[in-house]
């Protein structure tokens, strides 16, 4: 079963960065406030980017290469600039 990475924009203009199995379920859960403490208290703006992956090991190792980088490169990333990664 894929998995999918991706990238919110909150309210604050922050970014959180996630995986599910579920996309649509999830991004409803996020706007409900329901998905997660973070987005209960900052809640979700949009969809910016997302990610398949063949697995949950493989999605969680890439949420968590994505989110120890700094804001500049995550926005590479979205705005498909991916090439440009340094």
């Amino acid at each position: 079963m894929p998995f999918e990475v991706y990238i919110l924009e909150l309210v604050d203009e922050s970014y959180y960065v996630g995986f599910t199995d579920n996309l649509s379920r999830r991004l409803g859960e996020h706007k409900l406030g329901v998905a997660c403490s973070h987005t209960k208290k900052i809640p979700m703006k949009r969809l910016l980017w997302t990610e398949e992956q063949p697995d949950r090991l493989k999605a969680r190792a890439r949420e968590k290469e994505i989110k120890g980088w700094r804001r500049e490169k995550k926005e590479l990333l979205w705005k498909g600039k991916g090439s440009s990664l340094p």
